[in-house]
């Protein structure tokens, strides 16, 4: 019987997508993973119990295909599994800046592709991913997706122009939040706390911030004035924050990258 999922690439997200699966339910045997390294397959086969073939052998048996490789390593594995790809089954893409078109360009007429940004929290089941339709795609196809990215946190839709932005929010969106944190546990090591102190205060300050914000449902602006009593401590850290156009500095930080996913795309 053929496997029902293969995931091409046994990279960090592909590692992470194969063990959120089996984490939600899916059977072993009803996997496959791609590897070229012996030591890294036989390290699967071990932890995860599940089959380690070649991309061509993937596309043979699985009915949905998840291409987990770096964008300028789609090209080639897309060459390599276009002979073998049928036009019933489903490839979702998880190449950054590799567009529906160019996927279904390079793979046999009328099979859907489905595009999708996950980010690095998917690694403790916390991701965000924003999945897009191909021109093939019906909502079986993108519910099979969400099943799919559900394992590892949240899925929402988006028009596909819309993922270069996506891209620059929540894909590169933890690297700005651990900038963040870097600098307030430097703070508190420079104000004299031991830096194991430092950082535990901050990263559960971090956790339980965003846990406010996403169970109370509260704007940030409502939650930030809470903490913020008029001529207090918390005032002044804002103002100095203020005076120093972070608020800017962060719009023009994730326009850069919206740009250079756009960029990314066009090379």
């Amino acid at each position: 019987m053929s496997a029902q999922v293969a995931v091409l690439g046994a990279g960090v997200m592909g590692e992470t997508l194969l063990s959120g699966l089996i984490r939600a339910g899916r059977r072993p045997e009803d996997l496959l993973i791609t590897e070229r390294r012996p030591e890294r397959a036989t390290e699967l086969r071990e932890r995860y119990g599940v089959e380690v073939v070649t991309n061509v052998e993937a596309a043979q048996q699985a009915d949905t295909l998840v291409l987990v490789v770096k964008p300028q390593d789609m090209p080639d594995l897309l060459a390599e599994i276009a002979p073998a790809i049928r036009v019933e089954q489903t490839v979702v893409s998880l190449a950054a800046g590799i567009s529906t078109r160019f996927v279904e360009s390079r793979l046999p007429e009328g099979v859907a592709v489905v595009r999708v940004m996950p980010n690095t929290p998917a690694l403790v089941d916390e991701g965000m991913a924003a999945i897009s339709r191909g021109a093939h795609c019906d909502e079986s196809h993108l519910e099979l997706a969400e099943s799919l990215l559900a394992a590892t946190g949240r899925v929402i839709r988006v028009p596909e122009k819309q993922q270069d932005a996506v891209t620059a929010i929540s894909g590169s969106g933890p690297a700005y939040l651990f900038f963040v944190v870097e600098a307030m546990i430097e703070a508190g090591v420079h104000m004299g706390l031991p830096r194991g102190t430092a950082t535990d205060l901050v990263v559960q300050t971090v956790v339980g911030s965003a846990k406010l914000l996403r169970e109370t449902g509260e704007h940030p602006t409502v939650l930030r004035e809470r903490v913020t009593s008029p001529g207090g401590t918390t005032a002044a850290a804002v103002r100095e924050l203020e005076d120093h156009k972070v608020r800017a500095a962060f719009l023009s930080a994730i326009e850069a990258a919206r740009n250079r996913s756009r960029d990314l795309a066009a090379e």
